[in-house]
Protein backbone atom coordinates (compact mmCIF):
# COMPACT_ATOMS: atom_id res chain seq x y z
CA UNK A 1 0.00 0.00 0.00
CA UNK A 2 1.07 3.58 -0.91
CA UNK A 3 1.78 6.12 2.06
CA UNK A 4 0.33 9.61 1.60
CA UNK A 5 2.85 12.25 2.39
CA UNK A 6 2.15 14.34 5.46
CA UNK A 7 2.06 17.29 3.42
CA UNK A 8 -0.67 16.37 1.09
CA UNK A 9 -2.61 15.88 4.08
CA UNK A 10 -1.80 19.13 5.62
CA UNK A 11 -2.85 20.69 2.51
CA UNK A 12 -6.50 18.69 2.44
CA UNK A 13 -7.07 19.95 5.90
CA UNK A 14 -6.13 23.50 5.21
CA UNK A 15 -8.69 23.37 1.48
CA UNK A 16 -11.33 22.22 4.12
CA UNK A 17 -10.90 24.94 6.92
CA UNK A 18 -10.02 28.01 4.42
CA UNK A 19 -13.31 26.74 2.17
CA UNK A 20 -15.65 26.45 5.50
CA UNK A 21 -14.00 29.38 6.69
CA UNK A 22 -12.71 27.85 10.30
CA UNK A 23 -10.10 31.15 11.20
CA UNK A 24 -9.58 29.90 14.68
CA UNK A 25 -8.93 26.42 13.69
CA UNK A 26 -7.47 27.59 10.39
CA UNK A 27 -4.64 29.34 12.49
CA UNK A 28 -3.71 26.82 15.06
CA UNK A 29 -3.45 24.32 12.44
CA UNK A 30 -1.12 26.42 10.68
CA UNK A 31 1.18 27.06 13.61
CA UNK A 32 0.88 23.18 14.90
CA UNK A 33 1.60 21.68 11.37
CA UNK A 34 4.49 24.27 10.86
CA UNK A 35 2.55 25.35 7.73
CA UNK A 36 2.70 28.54 5.66
CA UNK A 37 -0.52 30.05 5.82
CA UNK A 38 -2.19 31.66 3.11
CA UNK A 39 -2.50 35.38 3.60
CA UNK A 40 -4.58 36.10 1.09
CA UNK A 41 -7.26 33.87 1.99
CA UNK A 42 -7.97 35.33 4.96
CA UNK A 43 -9.62 38.52 3.88
CA UNK A 44 -11.91 36.49 1.55
CA UNK A 45 -12.73 34.41 4.61
CA UNK A 46 -13.75 37.30 7.05
CA UNK A 47 -15.72 38.82 4.82
CA UNK A 48 -17.31 35.47 3.36
CA UNK A 49 -18.42 34.63 7.33
CA UNK A 50 -20.07 37.71 7.75
CA UNK A 51 -24.15 36.81 9.06
CA UNK A 52 -25.77 40.16 8.06
CA UNK A 53 -27.70 38.89 4.76
CA UNK A 54 -27.72 42.63 3.19
CA UNK A 55 -23.90 42.92 3.82
CA UNK A 56 -23.41 39.60 2.40
CA UNK A 57 -25.03 40.85 -0.69
CA UNK A 58 -23.26 44.53 -0.77
CA UNK A 59 -20.09 42.60 -0.02
CA UNK A 60 -20.92 40.13 -3.19
CA UNK A 61 -21.01 42.84 -5.34
CA UNK A 62 -17.93 44.40 -4.17
CA UNK A 63 -16.19 40.90 -4.52
CA UNK A 64 -17.60 39.84 -7.73
CA UNK A 65 -19.77 42.74 -9.03
CA UNK A 66 -22.03 40.52 -11.00
CA UNK A 67 -22.03 37.45 -9.70
CA UNK A 68 -25.67 37.93 -7.99
CA UNK A 69 -27.16 39.30 -11.56
CA UNK A 70 -26.14 36.20 -13.09
CA UNK A 71 -27.43 34.06 -10.59
CA UNK A 72 -30.76 34.91 -10.00
CA UNK A 73 -31.61 32.01 -8.02
CA UNK A 74 -28.93 32.55 -5.33
CA UNK A 75 -30.15 36.50 -5.18
CA UNK A 76 -33.58 35.44 -4.30
CA UNK A 77 -31.94 32.76 -1.61
CA UNK A 78 -30.62 35.89 -0.05
CA UNK A 79 -32.83 38.52 -0.55
CA UNK A 80 -35.50 35.89 1.10
CA UNK A 81 -33.39 35.10 3.66
CA UNK A 82 -33.19 38.62 4.56
CA UNK A 83 -36.97 38.54 4.38
CA UNK A 84 -37.08 35.55 6.95
CA UNK A 85 -34.39 37.39 9.37
CA UNK A 86 -37.00 40.09 9.40
CA UNK A 87 -39.98 38.01 9.97
CA UNK A 88 -38.07 36.17 12.98
CA UNK A 89 -37.16 39.74 14.37
CA UNK A 90 -41.09 40.50 14.32
CA UNK A 91 -40.29 43.30 12.24
CA UNK A 92 -43.22 42.40 10.02
CA UNK A 93 -43.79 45.95 7.91
CA UNK A 94 -40.60 46.47 7.62
CA UNK A 95 -40.85 42.58 6.10
CA UNK A 96 -43.66 43.33 4.01
CA UNK A 97 -41.97 47.27 2.57
CA UNK A 98 -38.81 45.09 1.85
CA UNK A 99 -40.93 42.23 0.23
CA UNK A 100 -43.18 45.28 -2.46
CA UNK A 101 -39.31 46.85 -3.42
CA UNK A 102 -36.71 43.32 -3.39
CA UNK A 103 -38.96 40.29 -3.71
CA UNK A 104 -42.20 41.56 -6.24
CA UNK A 105 -39.69 41.51 -9.42
CA UNK A 106 -39.25 37.81 -8.65
CA UNK A 107 -42.73 37.23 -8.48
CA UNK A 108 -42.88 37.70 -12.31
CA UNK A 109 -40.98 34.76 -12.93
CA UNK A 110 -43.01 31.44 -12.78
CA UNK A 111 -40.26 29.21 -10.69
CA UNK A 112 -40.26 31.54 -7.82
CA UNK A 113 -43.99 32.33 -7.32
CA UNK A 114 -44.95 29.05 -5.20
CA UNK A 115 -41.22 30.07 -3.02
CA UNK A 116 -42.36 33.77 -2.42
CA UNK A 117 -46.12 32.77 -1.36
CA UNK A 118 -44.47 30.67 0.91
CA UNK A 119 -42.25 33.22 2.40
CA UNK A 120 -45.35 35.57 2.50
CA UNK A 121 -47.25 33.04 4.36
CA UNK A 122 -44.95 33.10 7.42
CA UNK A 123 -46.64 36.54 7.87
CA UNK A 124 -49.70 35.32 8.43
CA UNK A 125 -48.48 33.54 11.54
CA UNK A 126 -47.88 35.68 15.23
CA UNK A 127 -45.20 32.59 15.95
CA UNK A 128 -43.95 31.74 12.14
CA UNK A 129 -41.60 29.60 13.91
CA UNK A 130 -44.69 27.32 14.26
CA UNK A 131 -46.19 27.57 11.14
CA UNK A 132 -46.27 24.53 8.10
CA UNK A 133 -43.26 27.02 6.47
CA UNK A 134 -41.10 27.00 9.52
CA UNK A 135 -38.04 24.80 7.91
CA UNK A 136 -37.34 28.53 6.32
CA UNK A 137 -36.68 29.76 9.71
CA UNK A 138 -34.14 27.00 10.21
CA UNK A 139 -30.46 27.28 10.67
CA UNK A 140 -30.37 24.29 8.07
CA UNK A 141 -31.88 27.13 6.07
CA UNK A 142 -29.78 29.74 6.13
CA UNK A 143 -26.39 27.17 5.96
CA UNK A 144 -28.10 25.96 2.88
CA UNK A 145 -27.64 29.57 1.28
CA UNK A 146 -24.48 30.64 2.99
CA UNK A 147 -23.01 27.65 1.35
CA UNK A 148 -24.60 28.47 -1.48
CA UNK A 149 -22.85 32.13 -1.82
CA UNK A 150 -19.75 30.53 -0.97
CA UNK A 151 -19.67 28.09 -3.52
CA UNK A 152 -20.63 30.54 -5.98
CA UNK A 153 -18.34 33.35 -4.34
CA UNK A 154 -15.30 30.48 -5.13
CA UNK A 155 -16.35 29.57 -8.41
CA UNK A 156 -16.74 32.79 -9.48
CA UNK A 157 -12.55 33.69 -8.58
CA UNK A 158 -11.80 30.38 -10.16
CA UNK A 159 -11.42 28.72 -6.91
CA UNK A 160 -12.94 25.01 -6.03
CA UNK A 161 -16.02 25.15 -5.33
CA UNK A 162 -15.89 22.39 -2.97
CA UNK A 163 -13.04 21.76 -0.68
CA UNK A 164 -10.07 18.94 -1.49
CA UNK A 165 -11.81 16.80 1.24
CA UNK A 166 -15.13 17.20 0.07
CA UNK A 167 -13.90 15.87 -3.32
CA UNK A 168 -12.12 13.55 -1.95
CA UNK A 169 -14.86 11.48 -0.06
CA UNK A 170 -17.12 12.51 -2.90
CA UNK A 171 -15.05 10.22 -4.89
CA UNK A 172 -14.68 7.22 -2.38
CA UNK A 173 -18.34 7.28 -2.07
CA UNK A 174 -18.49 6.94 -6.09
CA UNK A 175 -15.86 4.09 -6.46
CA UNK A 176 -17.45 2.69 -3.93
CA UNK A 177 -20.93 2.43 -4.91
CA UNK A 178 -19.42 1.42 -8.29
CA UNK A 179 -17.45 -1.72 -6.63
CA UNK A 180 -20.67 -2.43 -4.64
CA UNK A 181 -22.65 -2.68 -8.59
CA UNK A 182 -19.63 -3.79 -10.00
CA UNK A 183 -19.17 -7.02 -7.67
CA UNK A 184 -22.20 -7.57 -6.22
CA UNK A 185 -21.40 -7.32 -2.69
CA UNK A 186 -19.73 -4.74 -0.29
CA UNK A 187 -16.25 -2.93 -1.25
CA UNK A 188 -13.55 -3.94 0.53
CA UNK A 189 -13.52 -0.21 1.73
CA UNK A 190 -16.11 1.23 3.49
CA UNK A 191 -15.91 5.06 5.17
CA UNK A 192 -18.55 4.44 7.56
CA UNK A 193 -16.46 1.57 8.82
CA UNK A 194 -13.22 3.57 8.68
CA UNK A 195 -14.48 6.53 10.24
CA UNK A 196 -15.59 4.20 13.18
CA UNK A 197 -12.24 2.72 13.90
Amino acid sequence: MQTINDDVVHKIVLSYLLHNCFKETLESFVTCSGMKQPADYLEDMEKRKQGNTLKAIELTEQLAHDLLEKNQDLHFDLLSLHFVELVSAKKCTEALEFAQTKLTPFGKVQKYVEKLEDFMALLAYEEPEKSPMFHLLSLEYKQHVAESLNRAILAHANLPSYSAMERLIQQITVVTQFLNQEFGKDSPFSLKDFLKS
